[in-house]
Parts: C-alpha cells; structure tokens; sequence
C-alpha cells in the first residue's frame, strides 16, 4: 500500500475542496417535479416545464463532499477486525487493513496517537480500534483514522509484554551464557528502587542480620508510574558509575500488572544487559514475572530473597570454612591417635626390652662420632687453608701486571729505535730522490728547448723531421717551442 499523505491529526484537505459543513447538502441537487393542475384551477394553456439544470460536480468536489458526509454520519465508530500488511513509514504513521471473513477497510494510527499504545500493532492481532471514517482523496479510498485500538481477549500490557519478551529473547538477552556469576564476598552492595517502599527496608533487614559489615549503596528511584521507567534506567547507569561496587539490586514490592510496567519497558531490560555489575532482579512476589527477571543475571522471588542472595555466598564461604576445619581436626587427631597406639604396641614386643639404655649408648657413639668427624674436618680444613696460602704466594710471583711493566719498557725502547730507523732511511730515499731528479732534468727535451732548440714535426705530428729533404715547398709542418707550438708552411728547402 502506498503512504498516504497524512499529518498527525487526519488527511490533508485536497486545493479547492468544500469545507466539511457543505457535506450536509446533497450530493446531486434534483430539480422539483411538476404539481398538477386542475383544468378548473388553470388560469390558461399549460406552458411546457422548462428542462432541468445538470449539475455536474468534478472528481475532486465528490471526494470532497463524500469525505464530509462520512466524517459527519461516523465521526466516532469501534469497528472489530484482524491486522493485515501493517506497516510503518519513515514520518512514524502505520498504516494497516483491518479484515474479517467478508470485507476488509484500510487504516491508519498517526505517530501522536502510537506513543500512547502499549504494543505495537502487528500482521495477525485480532484488535477494536475507535476511529473515524475519511476519504483518502488522491485514490478514491476510504479509510479508518484509528485513535485507540486494543487487543481483542489479551490485555494491552500482557501484549505488549509478549511481543517485548518474544523480540528480546531473538536478540539472545535471555541466555544462560550471558549472564554473570555473583561475586563470591560482596563488599559494596547497590540497591535500585523506591527510598520509602517496603522492599529497601526488607533488603536492609536481611543485610544487617546476615551481613553487618556490608556497604550498601542506594539509588532512589520511582517504581512505577509514567516515567519510572526513565528513572530506574538512569540510576542503574549511575550506580554502574560508582567505584568497587560488586553487585546491584533492583526491584520492588508486589503489585498489579499496571504497578509493576516500569520493570517490563525495553528502556529498563536493555539498561540492566549494559551495567557492567552483575544484577539481581527482585520484582513483586515470587509469582510476579517481569522483563527485567528475564534479563537480569539472577532473579530473585522477592527483595528479601534478594539480599538472601547476595549473602548466601558468604555464608556458604563460611560453612566451607567451618567444616573443612573440623575435618582438619578429626584428621589429625586420628592420626595422633594410631601413632600413640603403635607407639605403645612397640614398646611391649620381647625383643624391644632394655630399648631405652641401648638408645643411650648409640647415642653417646653417636656423640663421638661427630666430635671426631668435626676435629677431622677442622684439620682438613686447615690443610686446605695452608695449601691455599702457598698457592697464593706462588700465583703472586706471576702477577701479569708486573710482567706487563717489562713489556711495556720492551716496548718503548723498540719504539724508538724504529722511529730512529725510519727517519734515517726516509732522509736517505730523499737525498736519492732529489739527486734522481737533477739527472732526470739534465736529460730532459724540455730543458734542450729551454736552451733555444726546437722540435719540427710533421702536420699530423705523428713524425720528427730530420731532413729537410722529406719536405716540400708548401708542405705544412709543427714547431714545439718551450712554451708551445708553431703551424708553418714550407717555403724553400
């Protein structure tokens, strides 16, 4: 079904249609039919009735007047019906067909109208909705604008708590493997619920009794009631806030299924699934069922069991203790016992007479004995002692470092003896190097050509000339001068 274009309060009214009091009129305005007339009474001839007006309407105007009347005639009507292709659109309206065996009539509910239902409309409710009839003018429909509807044999709340157990329980809020263990010796206890109800004072009742050193840390918070939901969601993620708190509870005392709603909101249940501190669920009376039992790591039938809980392991910590201590006990005195009596069954054998002189007498040998075993270690001891000292006094005659003394002289003294040595022979390779190179510079062509000489080659300079008779006239030759060349060309040889 196609959205409808619909505001919070009904269908928008279409450009240039008649406002709803002009619904009372006629739809067709029918021309009046001809009295008759006695011959008696005619003052002359008849004239012919003159022919009637046509009043042709546009689509736009019936809708218009149609949508008036059924506005007007059913202002208020409870129709009864099954929910079919229930949808709801992005502006929060729902739209839906409400059906029985033989007909079916579309429907809407506006989202100011949705906020106040319990549950959420759904395909195969069997509901009653209150509404009024209208036109959806843009298609020719009809339509019931719903402003309450209700389930039909199941309460709104019981609904609306089947359908929130259904979806949280797809979501896997429900399983076992979820939920946390309760610590094991709570110091720090939070409570969650109502400061003057009943259900805090039984909590503290059971707390002082079973457990006086116990923290308590308290959230007060409405219990029911419109927004108590909001409430118990806020100090449930307070009290998460506060340090080395090791378990909350939040509950209340017994009351109606009205009473006991706040506990049954989504707000509630997914408040409870994020607080990072295991929660006990402590709501009403042991047959009291809500959302936040389902939820919760623990549910309690009442508060007072509640607190029972929370303590019960440190009860149980201490009953552990107690019998494990007297276990501890009866065990060792058994065994003290049997020992005794064989002791004593010992003692009375034949062979064991005159026992207690020959345990005097190993026990002087004994005596010698490790009066002489400790003078012989005492001596060996000494032995050793010397022997060490000697092997000190030998070890000290080769002390390296006195030996590194001698090498480090050795050392120095070769040191400079080769320093000596390489001096001498680096100003002999000198006095050879500088005599090589006089001899080298005498032998020079570049201390000839210094003298006035020059080289001639030829103009490729791959050639000496030496006789001028490989020259001819105009031939081009090369003159190495001492700085430089010279290009010439032969003129006479």
């Amino acid at each position: 079904m196609s959205q409808l274009p619909f505001d919070d309060d009904g269908p928008l009214p279409a450009s240039g249609v008649a406002p709803r009091h002009a619904a009372a009129r006629s739809a067709v305005r029918r021309p009046a039919s001809p009295r008759s007339v006695s011959s008696a009474d005619a003052p002359g001839p008849v004239a012919p009735a003159a022919a009637p007006r046509r009043l042709v309407l546009s689509v736009s105007e019936l809708s218009a007047r149609l949508r008036g009347v059924l506005e007007t005639t059913f202002a208020e009507v409870w129709v009864e019906g099954e929910i079919s292709n229930a949808r709801a659109w992005n502006s929060g309206h729902v739209y839906f067909t409400l059906k029985d065996a033989g007909a079916q009539i579309k429907g809407v509910i506006f989202r100011s109208t949705l906020r106040t239902l319990k549950f959420k409309p759904e395909d195969g409710l069997h509901v009653v909705a209150r509404g009024r009839l209208s036109v959806y003018e843009p298609k020719g429909e009809y339509q019931i604008v719903c402003e309450h509807l209700e389930p039909r044999g199941l309460g709104a709340l019981q609904l609306a708590f089947e359908q929130l157990k259904r979806r949280l329980a797809t979501e896997g809020l429900f399983d076992d493997a979820r939920k946390r263990p309760l610590p094991t010796l709570p110091r720090r206890i939070g409570v969650v619920t109502s400061i003057d109800g009943a259900a805090l004072r039984d909590i503290v009742r059971v707390l002082r009794r079973r457990y006086p050193n116990a923290h308590l840390v308290i959230a007060p918070t409405r219990v029911q009631g419109e927004g108590a939901a909001t409430e118990i969601a806020r100090a449930l993620r307070q009290i998460a806030r506060i340090d080395a708190v090791d378990v909350v509870i939040v509950g209340r005392g017994g009351g109606s299924l009205e009473d006991l709603w706040a506990f049954n909101e989504e707000l509630v249940a997914r408040a409870i699934v994020a607080c990072p501190i295991p929660v006990i669920s402590a709501v009403g009376h042991e047959t009291d069922v809500t959302i936040a039992d389902f939820v919760a790591d623990v549910r309690a039938p009442t508060p007072s069991a509640a607190a029972e809980i929370v303590v019960r392991k440190k009860d149980e910590f201490a009953a552990q203790i107690d019998r494990l201590e007297h276990r501890l006990v009866s065990a060792a005195l058994a065994r003290f016992r049997r020992l005794e009596a064989r002791v004593h069954a010992l003692a009375g054998r034949p062979g064991l007479a005159g026992l207690p002189g020959r345990v005097a007498w190993r026990a002087r040998h004994a005596s010698e004995l490790g009066a002489a075993l400790s003078s012989a270690a005492r001596q060996a001891l000494a032995r050793r002692t010397r022997q060490l000292e000697a092997r000190r006094r030998a070890l000290a005659g080769f002390d390296p470092r006195h030996r590194l003394g001698t090498i480090r002289a050795t050392l120095l003294t070769l040191s400079g003896r080769l320093e000596s040595a390489t001096a001498r022979g680096l100003h002999a390779a000198e006095s050879r190097l500088t005599s090589t190179a006089a001899r080298l510079d005498g032998l020079s062509p570049l201390a000839v050509l210094g003298r006035g000489y020059a080289v001639c080659w030829n103009d490729e300079r791959t050639r000496i000339l030496r006789d001028p008779a490989a020259l001819r006239p105009g031939d081009h030759i090369r003159v190495t001068l001492e700085r430089g060349d010279v290009r010439a060309r032969v003129t006479e040889t």
